[in-house]
């Protein structure tokens, strides 16, 4: 992956996980179950992506 992609997908990934950490800090009754399981599957996903893309640089 080029550089310039993966400091994007590591701002998506900010923007995602802080979007996560807003959602989680509201009272248990306001908390929408489908779009935190969505947001959390997509901040696990674009995390995994950044971590063997940076295993790669470093390997290589």
């Amino acid at each position: 992956m080029s550089t310039e992609a993966l400091i994007v997908l590591a701002i998506i990934s900010t923007v995602i996980w802080i979007t996560v950490s807003k959602e989680a800090i509201k009272p248990i009754k306001e908390v929408d179950r489908r779009k935190m399981i969505t947001l959390l599957s997509a901040g696990t996903l674009t995390t995994i992506i950044l971590t063997v893309s940076l295993f790669q640089h470093l390997l290589f």
